[in-house]
């Protein structure tokens, strides 16, 4: 459940950075004033994608994933519980990189990619959780 709500914020975080890109959100709220210098940096595009619309993808497939662990027949099944896990391990890793480019490269910090960062970080954590608890299960069964 937690993953699953993690991962709807998620998708509000990537929409609206998304929907700035494409100036369909007049200004971003943003505080920092990094925001805009990383929205607009050469690297706010990842193999001819905007970054911003990857993790609006990203998030929706784990929202999807996530909600399919919770109910239905393959809520008893281990794999989509892995999955969610790979999928928001490769997450991490990837704004692990990015907030990198932020630090290093770009020289600017965007509060909302540093939600996002916290936001995958929490369902990698969640989805960890559940594989604990998948693991566990059939020992106590």
């Amino acid at each position: 459940m937690g993953a699953a709500a993690l991962s709807l914020i998620g998708v509000f975080v990537a929409a609206y950075l998304y929907l700035y890109k494409v100036g369909r959100i007049g200004s971003m709220m943003c505080g920092t004033g990094g925001c805009e210098t990383v929205q607009f940096s050469a690297w706010s595009r990842f193999l001819g994608l905007e970054v911003s619309l990857i993790g609006l993808v990203g998030y929706l497939g784990l929202l999807a994933l996530s909600l399919v662990t919770l109910q239905g027949p393959l809520a008893a099944r281990a794999w989509p519980v892995r999955l969610l896990a790979v999928l928001s391990g490769i997450g991490v890793v990837f704004a692990a990189y990015l907030t990198y480019l932020e630090l290093f490269v770009i020289h600017a910090i965007c509060r909302w990619c540093v939600a996002s960062a916290v936001i995958i970080s929490g369902i990698f954590a969640c989805s960890l959780l559940g594989l604990r608890r998948s693991a566990e299960a059939p020992a106590a069964g």
